[in-house]
């Protein structure tokens, strides 16, 4: 059985790892001993001038910051951190400000003693981009679905590979559209494979039921950056988070009582609250305080969107009412949405979706999941939503709207024309679809036509939840070239082999 103990990792830890797997340390250590980064280090939202650099501590400890232009760290800064404390599950961020724009940055993280001042840990490197202040060349990466389905880090099938491969493209930044985790997918010793081969998963504590103490939450987090793959990539790459619904139980939304057995908290509402707190702590975020929805500016060629789909989200239900309150983004965000594509002055506004706009997302036998209801005619529910952004963003004239969405476990690309949608007035549209990164494969799932959306290409296993093993697992790639402005979008495998590519270009 690969399993992991608390004892065994205390033991790996202290013997250096194995088998490439970075190993949890107990929450206190001897006094007499340095203190050491538990999970390497990570960073996020680079903005020109900004980023949150993430790590985590084996103790209480101060965190320090070292940043430089240089490789060799000459001329570098270092700043002091926040002390870490089990109130955050030693977990910690440092907001870097003054950063150059368009600039790869270096920056080595080392954790402080409290009980013997001036006693530093080992330092962990990480690498950032920061985003441009001019036209120039940007590549980054979007996917999204880890650990899920039962299919959770075998080494002899290479762990988590995709992030490997992922890394090997030197994006500039990584859109993780949600299902970071699978809260709700515990992990089996072993699983048989339709080839007659087993699939051997490492486990830990938080993998062996569904999360539901902060703890468990946390657990799930610290599981994927066990992969030694996930790791180098998360200290060499930028990441913009969103949430779905794995980070805290499948399809939930606000007020929703469960009947899963596997449960014993049924109220949503507090797994979800616990659930956001390890997501906030073990993600290189911003402020807990701020919300999941947000604008990343990347210089004169991109803004990205990020929307919240989850946090107040009307219940699965019909959901066909012509009520304009329901909804997955609620009136404030909508109108921030609305606003932020009329104000922006980026060439490209990509929407960053956590749930996908045209397809038909189930919840059962009556209820959906998503946007779409599943019929041609005028928009119901929650389309009554996405037809009010999309009729705003036409009327001011708002152009070169890209959406990007993981969530349905297969790679597609969809064009969305009013000439074929039940609503008329809306610019005509690209949605990409890219996952799972490591998770079971499934789809495709049937397309709603209310918007006019065509399937131009789609990459989907031939039977639901198949393995990582057997591949179908996919990454998007977005490149916009610094001088003419054109946008490419490259669906790619595991391998990093482009399955298909379309090159869009920006009307003036």
């Amino acid at each position: 059985m690969t399993s992991i103990s608390r004892r065994d990792l205390l033991r790996a830890g202290m013997a250096g790892g194995v088998a490439g797997l970075a190993l949890e340390a107990p929450a206190f250590s001897a006094g007499g001993t340095r203190p050491r980064l538990t999970h390497g280090v990570q960073s996020g939202d680079a903005t020109a001038d900004s980023a949150v650099v993430w790590s985590r501590a084996d103790r209480p400890g101060r965190l320090w910051v070292q940043t430089s232009r240089r490789p060799d760290f000459r001329g570098s800064r270092v700043l002091r951190g926040p002390v870490v404390t089990p109130a955050t599950d030693f977990t910690g961020k440092v907001r870097l400000r003054n950063l150059p724009a368009g600039e790869r940055i270096f920056y080595r993280v080392r954790v402080e003693s409290l009980d013997r001042p001036g006693l530093f840990g080992a330092p962990i490197s990480g690498e950032l981009t920061t985003a441009p202040d001019r036209r120039r060349d940007i590549r980054f990466l979007w996917t999204g679905d880890v650990a899920g389905q039962g299919w959770g880090i075998d080494p002899a099938f290479g762990g988590m590979r995709i992030f490997e491969s992922m890394r090997l493209r030197q994006p500039d930044f990584l859109l993780h559209s949600g299902d970071t985790v699978y809260a709700d997918g515990p992990l089996t010793e072993t699983v048989a494979l339709p080839d007659g081969r087993v699939w051997r998963n490492v486990l830990t504590d938080a993998k062996l039921k569904v999360a539901e103490t902060l703890d468990e939450f946390r657990g799930q987090y610290a599981y994927n950056l066990l992969d030694e793959h996930y790791r180098r990539f998360a200290a060499e790459v930028p990441q913009i988070n969103q949430w779905d619904d794995h980070e805290v139980t499948n399809n939930w939304y606000p007020g929703e009582i469960l009947t899963d057995v596997r449960y014993t908290k049924k109220r949503v509402d507090v797994l979800a609250a616990r659930a956001r707190q390890a997501y906030l702590e073990w993600l290189p975020l911003g402020a807990v305080a701020a919300p999941i929805h947000r604008r990343i500016p990347y210089g004169p060629l991109l803004d990205v969107f990020v929307l919240d789909m989850r946090t107040v989200k009307d219940p699965n239900d019909g959901n066909t009412y012509a009520d304009p309150s329901r909804g997955l983004l609620g009136r404030e965000q909508r109108e921030w949405l609305i606003e932020g594509l009329r104000r922006s002055r980026a060439v490209w506004k990509v929407i960053a979706a956590d749930l996908p706009l045209g397809l038909v997302v189930p919840d059962g036998a009556t209820a959906q999941e998503g946007v779409a209801q599943g019929d041609p005619g005028a928009p119901k529910g929650r389309e009554l939503e996405f037809a009010e952004v999309l009729r705003a963003a036409h009327r001011h004239r708002v152009s070169n709207i890209v959406f990007l969405t993981a969530d349905v476990h297969y790679t597609a690309a969809h064009h969305y024309d009013p000439a074929r949608a039940a609503v008329p007035d809306f610019t005509p549209f690209w949605e990409f679809v890219s996952g799972p990164a490591h998770a079971g494969a499934f789809g495709p799932n049937v397309l709603d036509a209310t918007f006019g959306p065509e399937a131009v290409f789609i990459n989907a296993p031939p039977v639901a939840n198949t393995s990582p093993a057997l591949g179908f697992q996919h990454f998007g790639e977005v490149e916009i070239d610094g001088g003419s402005g054109d946008l490419t979008v490259h669906l790619r495998d595991r391998d990093g082999t482009a399955l298909w590519s379309r090159t869009l270009h920006p009307e003036r």
